[in-house]
């Protein structure tokens, strides 16, 4: 059936951390918008975490509200939620994952901001003073790595004498674990400091320098200090399947491209030149023009997956 003949379609969010984890808030941002225009009737429950609730979550859903479609994030509970979409072909399941899709319901999406990711670099590198920038990450695996070497590959081409010291948290989301990495960075050196993880940007406020966010513009949780960041934009993604879905026309597949610059799904975030003590007008010039190039294919920025060094100057 349509979504003309049925209304909208029936979809369920399962997240296994807090909706205020960027990672998990993009998507869920993405589809509110779709259920404001009407497209869609959404609920979801978050915070699920990944010691089996995400499984008993989904059978229940599956079984009594039956909906069209599921989003969420697999990753930790990658076995689970595939066990649970192979026993509902009807169901289009649509998770985040570092797998492949599986015939016939199960899709899969990634977060591919190594562009943006780049951009950020870019300006990081011009910014600091001290030439010592912070990263705090989650965990090293592929989808965190490769965001975290294209900025320190970004700061590094206009900063070749620029020491960017990565952390991991090994966490998706501990606040306070990322705040007191980024204050260990800061008492290193480091006077810009990239928030891949939530919980950074309030170091960096509490001392004055300068912040970049992931995955949405954080820029309103420090105006003062945000210059920009790399931003995962799920609208393409959410378009597209509400679009087959709704047509009788979905299949599992691999929904990467709906995650690249090419089609609006990551972009970075507005410069913000309000900053405290400001940005160069050259600098912004050469991120501008590099943009362009991506934006054109003249430049394209590398995939490395591998674990980023915790200190790049130590290469």
């Amino acid at each position: 059936t349509t979504e003309a003949e049925s209304g909208p379609l029936v979809v369920f969010g399962a997240y296994a951390t807090a909706i205020e984890e960027p990672w998990d808030g993009v998507i869920h941002a993405a589809l509110n918008a779709a259920q404001e225009s009407g497209q869609i009737e959404y609920t979801f429950s978050d915070d699920i975490g990944y010691s089996g609730d995400m499984e008993r979550i989904l059978r229940e859903v599956a079984e009594e509200t039956q909906p069209d479609v599921i989003f969420g994030d697999a990753f930790g509970n990658e076995e689970a939620v595939r066990r649970v979409a192979a026993d509902y072909p009807d169901i289009a399941f649509v998770f985040g994952s570092g797998g492949g899709p599986a015939e016939p319901n199960f899709s899969v999406f990634d977060n591919w901001i190594h562009e943006p990711a780049y951009l950020s670099g870019m300006l990081a590198g011009g910014l600091t003073k001290s030439n010592v920038i912070g990263v705090v990450g989650g965990l090293p695996v592929p989808e965190v790595n490769r965001i975290v070497n294209a900025f320190i590959a970004g700061a590094a081409s206009v900063n070749p004498d620029v020491d960017v010291k990565t952390t991991f948290i090994n966490s998706w989301f501990d606040p306070a674990a990322a705040k007191e990495a980024a204050l260990a960075q800061i008492d290193a050196g480091a006077d810009v400091l990239f928030a891949e993880r939530f919980g950074v940007i309030e170091a960096a406020a509490e001392n004055g320098l300068y912040a970049f966010g992931n995955m949405s513009d954080q820029t309103e949780l420090a105006p003062e200090y945000v210059v920009s960041g790399p931003v995962w934009n799920m609208n393409p993604t959410v378009e597209y399947i509400i679009n087959q879905v709704g047509g009788g026309t979905y299949t599992a597949q691999d929904l990467k491209d709906f995650s690249m610059v090419a089609k609006g799904g990551a972009t970075l975030a507005d410069i913000n030149t309000a900053v405290e003590g400001g940005i160069p007008d050259d600098l912004l010039e050469q991120v501008q023009t590099k943009q362009q190039e991506i934006v054109s294919g003249l430049f394209r920025v590398d995939i490395d997956e591998a674990q980023p060094p915790t200190s790049s100057a130590a290469e």
